[in-house]
């Protein structure tokens, strides 16, 4: 029982979002361009097909293998290289009997936790050791975890994804504004660590059940800190309150452009600077930025990418808006809290060195 609670849970599902991210972004834009262009997925590759075809057609096929691609990564991740053949054969499982991304997370830890049980309990005589890898661990461990999938987890987890996509398909308009809100607050506080990487698995499970306002949320709340700092400064030079130095005004040269692709870490010169003012003025931002999103049904067609989503909403118009209000929010927020600075004045951290004690030396 010691080795399966040092297996964890976010490390290997952060893993698996850093797998899968790519595609997800690549095959979401392929989809989008080929929808744009009028194309249908192919059916037939003997018949005609156009270019667009072609682009929606590759597009599917990525976004539609995402629960193989997410059980393979978190097996691995778990398993090493014995953890790739039942983390692909068991997320087929799960996209064969319509479990979709949360199936995919599920049989991909099961399949990892099943093959590492295997590699430190079962042990074999030398002559069948060269069959372990190639034969008894892939065969064995698929077996188990698809015996899993098919007859014990499988049904629960599509009614818990059919329930929730029910639940919020139905929600009314204020409930629509907190779930906006609560998703906005969680996806933009830690500026692209943990927390937001775990709502992201949340999301993203509603994203590929066809729900899309939630993912778009997120993209939204990743952007409010780069454009309320940047709207902040401009701001603070019309009512003449400076609350940045010129080093920080530097890193908002950085900062701004990486927030319009999505990438909220140029900020971080900036917010460790203040980090409890930073984040209180990024969580009301990304509340109020991330509530009127869900109100007004912002809806990206590809999970991530920032600006770049904007062609692929069918209400671009409710996308921007809560992204300005949500900024404006946000740089309001952090003038209030901030007083003005020289902004030649210079920020260094001074690190104490340590004193060594002996007496802490151990050697094993």
């Amino acid at each position: 029982m010691t080795l399966i609670k040092e297996v964890g849970f976010k490390k290997h599902l952060m893993t698996a979002i850093s797998f899968f991210l790519p595609i997800v972004v690549a095959a979401g834009f392929l989809l989008a361009i080929g929808n744009m262009m009028g194309g249908e997925t192919i059916e037939d590759f003997k018949g005609t097909w156009t270019f667009a075809d072609a682009m929606t057609t590759m597009g599917g096929y990525g976004l539609g293998l995402l629960p193989m691609i997410v059980s393979t990564a978190i097996a691995y991740s778990i398993a090493d290289k014995p953890g790739i053949a039942p983390g692909l054969i068991i997320g087929m499982v799960a996209n064969g009997t319509g479990t979709g991304f949360l199936g995919g997370i599920v049989s991909g830890y099961f399949s990892g936790v099943i093959v590492l049980l295997m590699i430190h309990y079962i042990h074999v005589p030398a002559w069948m050791q060269g069959l372990m890898p190639t034969l008894v661990i892939p065969f064995v461990s698929s077996f188990i975890a698809g015996v899993i999938m098919y007859y014990i987890v499988g049904t629960p987890i599509i009614w818990v994804t059919e329930s929730l996509t029910n639940y919020l398909r139905g929600l009314d308009t204020n409930s629509l504004f907190l779930y906006g809100a609560i998703i906005g607050i969680l996806a933009s506080i830690d500026y692209g660590g943990a927390i937001n990487k775990v709502v992201f698995a949340f999301v993203f499970a509603l994203f590929s059940e066809g729900i899309y306002e939630p993912i778009t949320v997120l993209i939204l709340a990743s952007m409010v800190t780069p454009f309320g700092l940047t709207m902040a400064f401009f701001i603070g030079k019309v009512i003449r309150k400076n609350i940045f130095t010129n080093q920080e005004k530097e890193a908002l040269k950085t900062a701004f452009p990486m927030g319009i692709c999505q990438i909220t870490e140029g900020c971080f010169p900036i917010v460790l600077n203040d980090l409890v003012k930073n984040v209180i003025a990024t969580g009301i931002g990304g509340a109020i930025g991330g509530g009127l999103s869900m109100l007004w049904g912002a809806d990206s067609h590809i999970p991530a990418s920032g600006m770049f989503a904007i062609p692929t909403m069918t209400r671009p118009w409710a996308f921007i808006g809560a992204l300005f209000i949500g900024s404006l929010a946000t740089a309001l927020t952090i003038i209030v809290l901030k007083k003005a600075v020289d902004p030649n004045a210079e920020i260094v951290i001074e690190e104490k060195e340590e004193d060594i004690s002996w007496d802490e030396l151990k050697i094993s």
